[in-house]
């Protein structure tokens, strides 16, 4: 019944920046962790971070360091903020809701998902 909506994505050079926005359709989203994953062509689609209900997150060696979530309950959002982006991370980037509080880092424990946004990375 959750509905995950992402912005933000685009293309950007390499060591560029890009925020994406989440925004989820009820309040239902503040009692649950959230991810991002990522999917490029051709490939599964893979873990990048996540954040429980109180704030704590987890990340991906991939992207550990250059990348940070956040959530913000009073507007129902979400936010991946990702900093010196490398043709690498070229993928569709997905916001999901998980089945739980803590939050993990397997795609079968999130059961609502965004459509997507492009990040198009540059060399």
């Amino acid at each position: 019944q959750v509905q995950l909506v992402e912005s933000g994505g685009g293309l950007v050079q390499a060591g560029g920046s890009l925020r994406l926005s989440c925004a989820a359709s009820t309040r239902t989203f503040s009692s649950a962790a959230m991810g991002w994953f990522r999917q490029a062509p051709g490939k599964e689609r893979e873990f990048v971070a996540t954040i429980t209900q109180n704030s704590i997150t987890y990340y991906s060696d991939s992207v550990k360091g250059r990348f940070a979530m956040s959530r913000d309950n009073a507007k129902n959002t979400v936010y991946l903020q990702m900093n010196s982006l490398k043709p690498e991370d070229t993928a569709v980037y997905y916001c999901a809701k998980s089945r739980f509080a803590i939050g993990t880092n397997e795609v079968d424990d999130y059961d609502s998902w965004g459509q997507g946004t492009q990040v198009t990375v540059s060399s």
